[in-house]
């Protein structure tokens, strides 16, 4: 019998899910490549089926996958997207020509799955999803797929592709206790995504980090273009709504991609990620994908990558970011530096409980008014007065039990040069996201919210209105 999406959500749910809780140990009896191929060989290797982009980083991977599936589609070539976590539906890990999956075809297909699963035993929430959205691009006929990696990058489950280009965004320290606690260690794991002989983008890197990926793909013998030496950016203006600029190949090669581009993303951070998208798609020109600047231009200015340093509202400037790291949290302290020079922040913070909270309050501490210490509805969200815990009393702060109460809060207390901000995980940025839709009826979600993921209305949400 074939599965409502909701009864396919349920099951998918019932796997274990490393998103929703710790994972104990990161090593190949965990999290097994040759599980996954057992199981994509049973549904006929999909993955095969069309050619790939692999995308690996710390921070930023998601925006430059975004910006690459952008660009190959106005270029007319018929793309999926691959990416995680989803901010408000799980539809919106597995898009095709940037739509969210059907919810009807993803029910069929888990159907399909679970009736594989019991000769698969072992088989957790990500191998399965990852295993549906290949076979989901294979059963849409899509001729170019954007693949980000959920975790690290040499066990991850995606890693059983073969691309045409490979690609390392920004290196920081995140899940240092599976991946390691030097940025050696962590790019050692990431650069588990380079293949022999594939060509690798790399975003400029820490001197300790960048050693480790030249060594892999020299290994390898995957030829390495790295941002800032063989690719380089340079700002030309900005607004609330873009940021202008120009990237130059070094040296320059007939037909490249060099010229001026537009994004509608904000923070410099961001024209990093833009300039890697570049060089990966570059490469893909040079290997024969029909892309032109033209084409190109309009993908980068048309990109949509929700939750990435987003100014909700400018009368109080409401700003959300997915800032999770020590480092990300010093980019956003950054542009809201710049874009909002002098003001001062109420943050509506809350953070899963393996995060370095203490990095990013640090980070955050020097453009902030106050916090307000509050959770998002995700099981591994840590509770609000751990966080106060963490803060010290150099800055007031608050605990409030709910994101939504702490948004109301957070708007009262902004004063004239002043403004608010929602960080600290992609899940408190989707019940910012979420709580400002059902207050102004400003329609930022492209689909309604799951309700096994984000349960609605939320309890708080009546005392808002």
């Amino acid at each position: 019998m074939t599965l409502t999406y909701n009864e396919a959500l349920d099951y998918l749910y019932s796997l274990i899910d490393y998103e929703k809780t710790r994972i104990a140990r990161y090593d190949p009896k965990t999290l097994n490549l040759e599980r996954v191929a057992r199981l994509l060989e049973a549904l006929g290797n999909p993955h095969r089926c069309y050619p790939t982009l692999h995308i690996a980083g710390t921070k930023g991977k998601g925006s430059v996958a975004a910006m690459c599936e952008s660009a190959l589609r106005a270029s007319g070539v018929h793309t999926g997207l691959y990416t995680s976590p989803h901010l408000h539906t799980f539809r919106e890990r597995i898009r095709v020509d940037g739509w969210p999956a059907d919810p009807q075809a993803i029910a069929d297909l888990v159907s399909r799955l679970q009736h594989l699963l019991p000769d698969h035993p072992g088989i957790t929430w990500f191998e399965a999803v990852t295993a549906i959205a290949f076979l989901y691009f294979a059963e849409m006929g899509v001729e170019f797929a954007v693949v980000e990696v959920g975790l690290g990058g040499r066990l991850d489950a995606t890693n059983v592709i073969t691309p045409q280009v490979s690609v390392i965004t920004s290196l920081s320290y995140d899940h240092t206790y599976l991946l390691g606690d030097s940025l050696a260690q962590i790019a050692a794991e990431k650069g588990g995504i380079i293949k022999p002989g594939v060509p690798v983008v790399s975003a400029p890197q820490a001197e300790e980090a960048l050693t480790v990926l030249m060594e892999i793909a020299e290994a390898r013998q995957a030829p390495l273009t790295l941002v800032g030496r063989d690719w380089q950016w340079e700002f030309e203006e900005e607004s609330l709504d873009w940021q202008r600029f120009t990237v130059r190949r070094i040296p320059a090669q007939p037909g490249d991609l060099s010229g001026p581009y537009q994004i509608p993303l904000l923070g410099r951070h961001q024209l990093d990620n833009a300039t890697v998208a570049l060089a990966a798609l570059d490469l893909l020109r040079e290997a024969g994908l029909p892309l032109s600047q033209e084409a190109v231009q309009e993908g980068l200015s048309t990109v949509r990558w929700p939750g990435r340093f987003e100014v909700l509202d400018r009368t109080i400037p409401l700003v959300v970011d997915c800032a999770h790291n020590g480092d990300s949290a010093a980019k956003l302290a950054a542009a809201l530096a710049e874009w909002f020079p002098g003001r001062r922040w109420t943050f509506v913070f809350g953070a899963s409980n393996d995060k370095d909270v203490a990095g990013m309050l640090t980070a955050l501490r020097p453009v902030a008014a106050r916090f307000l210490f509050t959770r998002s509805r995700h099981p591994r969200a840590a509770d609000p007065t751990a966080l106060a815990a963490v803060a010290g009393d150099d800055l007031p702060f608050e605990t409030i039990a709910d994101l939504p109460t702490a948004l109301q809060r957070a708007l009262l207390l902004a004063g004239p040069e002043e403004g608010v901000c929602a960080t600290g995980s992609i899940f408190i940025v989707a019940d910012a996201r979420e709580t400002w839709s059902w207050l102004t009826g400003h329609l930022l979600l492209e689909v309604e919210p799951d309700v096994i993921w984000h349960p609605l209305p939320h309890p708080a949400a009546e005392s808002l209105v």
